[in-house]
Order: C-alpha cells, then structure tokens, then sequence
C-alpha cells in the first residue's frame, strides 16, 4: 500500500504503508548523501570536509555572521562547526572578530583565501546541483524549490 493520506482510520500510516520512495525526509536525505559523497574528491583536494565546505558555501554569501548563526545556516551542529572553525582559520580561510553589538558573541568572516578556495570547489557543487535537475524544466524546478522553502517554514526553529 503507498496511501499518501496523513491519517488511516486507525491513526497515522506507518513506514511501511508509506514506502521509503514515498517519504520525503528518507529522500532528501538520500538526496544530500549522494551530492555530498559527489563533492568529496574535490573537498578532499582542498583540504576541506562537509562542515568546512558548508561553512564557507555560506560565509561566500552572508559574510560576518555569529556563530550561533552560522550553524544553523550550515546544518552542522555548534560543536562539530566550532572544531571546523578552528581549522578553517588556522589555514586562513577564515577570520574570528568580536561581535560589536554581543561582547559574548563572535562573529565569523571569509577571508580572501577562503573565498578563493570555495571559488575553486563552486564549479563542482554547480555541475552536481545541474546534474541533481537533470530532466526537470525550469517551472518544475522553481515549484519544487518554493515547496521545499514552505517545508522549511513549517519546521524551522528561527526566524532566518
């Protein structure tokens, strides 16, 4: 059975009713598996992991955010972005400054070398994004796109 339907007459379905193929946290888990397993090779050539790549793919776009920010922006847990954090900027790909506004706070910016590095890893995340639409017109894309951006305003936990 692959009913769809939130409820059963006997409460939710289950797993199995639904099928993994039709559960959509199972897909796009499988999804970011595959396109972070695709990056690999070519993190792994610049000396950087998934929670070093995600932290400058977001500081290349929102530069001099706090920590607390980053991490939420990065979908990696604090610890795990700190220890990140410390390699990036001990390989000088990125800059810790206080926060003016929160003395409690630290701010995290991209260096000119860091931003050089993601520019040289951006090419392989783009041709792995087109691959991932490979079939799919440009209306299906934007539609698909704007339902994953409701589906994270139903879950999301803070206001960006």
């Amino acid at each position: 059975m692959n009913d769809l339907s939130p409820h059963t007459e006997t409460g939710p379905p289950r797993l199995g009713e639904i099928g993994l193929n039709n559960f959509a946290p199972y897909l796009m888990n499988r999804i970011m598996g595959r396109y972070n397993n695709s990056l690999r090779a070519e993190m792994a050539a610049l000396g950087l992991t998934t929670p070093k790549m995600r932290a400058l793919a977001v500081l290349s776009v929102i530069d001099g955010i706090q920590i607390r920010q980053l991490a939420v922006y990065a979908v990696t847990e604090q610890s795990t972005l700190s220890r990140a954090l410390d390699a990036l900027a001990n390989e000088g790909l990125v800059r810790r400054m206080p926060d003016l506004n929160d003395s409690r706070a630290t701010r995290i910016h991209i260096t000119p070398e860091g931003r050089a590095a993601f520019d040289r890893l951006w090419p392989h995340m783009s041709e792995t994004y087109a691959q991932m639409f490979q079939g799919i017109d440009d209306e299906e894309k934007r539609a698909f796109v704007r339902t994953l951006q409701t589906i994270l305003g139903n879950i999301r936990k803070h206001d960006f």
